[in-house]
């Protein structure tokens, strides 16, 4: 592995997820490039910077640990460039404010309320607020930000046409083909009935592909619907592998589900969606639980999310020290190896950069054996130019019904 981050741009991400970025005086970041939303659990609270390679990154600039960060952000000219202890590191572009986002849907709800890129796709959280909020006392996740973020720079409620509004702005304007949703906690498994009118609208008007991560429903026939909907890829994030700590972290996933249910959804949908993912957060567990549940997911036919702690500010955790990065490469390295050794789909679909995670492609750059298994490695070359031609055919007809349907929808702000 290359250890120089100024040669190792994958290296260069993680290092930014685990100490942050100084933004200098000279910075106009919030007029050049995207602003900081916290929506959704709280990871897209940072900076949206794409890095040589083209990998994008959400960098947390306003936690205090930044404040200890050997990286500073600084314009020179029109360009942006990122110093490590005074040396210059590289240049980065910041992506450029989507105009939907300027935009009111019909029902005159600005549109960055109701979804937001994270990356090259578009995230919405369609539901009220997780109910793990409203216990008293709370149990939600002690990471976690939802109850912090919705109302402030998410809308609470959000109507069905107003999502479907925005997903065709974003696909107008920015070509997006991932349409992520993710709800919480309800009572008596309401989030599936909660969730699935937002899927069925969207599929049917957009074509794109759709994601989904809710908690494990106790009726695992679920699934079979949501993918008789459209539903292309699902998740579950379980958070922790370590059963102590997940049951310290997560207190109310603890009490109504268990680490084992979920485990259960995740094994039970491996083989009913193009992608099932397990998510879970490096730096709350030793990194050997974390590369133990990689092994685990990957043997099942699941592919691995890891999440890099973020101590929030407002959260339970808010004081927790950020990882070290030297704790967390081999837990990443670990994701790309054991992913090639298990044939699993990596970076096929189109156009869909996430920047609040690594995938687990970019884990070849912190991988020792990059090279392994060239076969598997071209066979997903060769399905992933396979799919882009066809989505791009498949959703052409959406985009001109869309072009008309909805030419007159969205209202300036």
């Amino acid at each position: 592995m290359e250890t120089d981050v100024r040669k190792n741009p994958g290296l260069l991400k993680l290092d930014l997820y685990c100490k942050g970025l100084k933004i200098d005086d000279s910075c106009r970041a919030d007029e050049d490039g995207r602003g900081i939303f916290r929506t959704r659990a709280g990871l897209g609270s940072g900076l949206e910077v794409i890095l040589p390679d083209n990998l994008w990154t959400n960098i947390p600039v306003v936690e205090p640990f930044v404040k200890e960060s050997p990286y500073v952000l600084k314009k020179e000219g029109k360009d942006y460039n990122i110093y490590m202890n005074g040396d210059f590191v590289c240049k980065i572009n910041l992506p450029p404010q989507p105009k939907f986002y300027e935009k009111k849907t019909s029902n005159g709800v600005p549109m960055r309320r109701i979804g937001v890129l994270q990356g090259t796709y578009l995230g919405i959280y369609p539901t009220g607020v997780c109910e793990y909020w409203l216990q008293e006392p709370k149990v939600q996740c002690k990471f976690c930000s939802v109850g912090l973020n919705l109302g402030t720079d998410d809308e609470v409620e959000k109507r069905i046409q107003d999502v479907v509004e925005t997903a065709v702005a974003a696909r107008e304007e920015m070509g997006i083909t991932y349409v992520h949703f993710n709800t919480g906690f309800y009572e008596g498994d309401s989030f599936m009935d909660q969730l699935e009118p937002f899927v069925k609208a969207v599929k049917k008007e957009t074509g794109l592909l759709i994601g989904v991560q809710t908690p494990p429903h106790h009726d695992l026939n679920w699934y079979h619907r949501l993918r008789s909907i459209g539903v292309n890829q699902i998740s579950f994030c379980f958070e922790l592998w370590d059963k102590p700590s997940f049951d310290a972290c997560c207190p109310g996933k603890s009490a109504h589900f268990g680490l084992e249910r979920y485990l259960d959804a995740v094994e039970y949908c491996a083989n009913i969606f193009d992608t099932t993912n397990g998510e879970i957060i490096a730096g709350l567990e030793p990194p050997e639980a974390s590369i133990e549940s990689i092994d685990w997911m990957t043997s099942v036919g699941a592919i691995p999310t890891v999440c890099i702690f973020r101590p929030l500010v407002g959260t339970e955790w808010e004081d927790k020290p950020s990882p070290k990065t030297e704790d967390m490469i081999p837990i990443f390295a670990r994701m790309y190896d054991a992913c090639v050794e298990h044939g699993l789909p990596m970076g096929i679909a189109p156009n869909i950069e996430v920047s609040i995670v690594m995938n687990p492609e970019q884990g070849r750059y912190l991988s020792e054996k990059p090279n392994a298994k060239p076969l598997n490695r071209i066979k997903m070359k060769l399905m992933g130019v396979a799919f882009r031609a066809w989505f791009k055919m498949y959703v052409s007809k959406f985009d001109r019904k869309n072009r008309k349907k909805y030419k007159e929808a969205a209202m300036p702000i």
